[in-house]
């Protein structure tokens, strides 16, 4: 199970948000991750190397991002 809280600022931190989560999951195990929201895409460094290889590619072998998709889920059940 995921829940996501999106707070405007960490100010809006509060004890209820504490104990909404323990009573969601218990006492299973949990990862807290915080970060902060962010409109613009950071892309890694061997994301950047991929696109690069992706747009020297020769275009007649081109598909379709819903071409793609459907080999994805034939091959890997995605």
């Amino acid at each position: 199970m995921t829940t996501k809280y999106h707070l405007n600022s960490a100010q809006e931190l509060n004890i209820d948000i504490i104990e909404s989560i323990k009573t969601a999951f218990q006492s299973k195990p949990i990862t807290i991750i915080v970060e902060e929201d962010n409109d613009s895409i950071n892309l890694s460094t061997e994301m950047k190397l991929t696109l690069e290889e992706r747009l020297q590619e020769d275009e007649s072998t081109y598909i379709t991002a819903e071409e793609s998709m459907k080999l994805l889920l034939k091959k890997y059940g995605v």
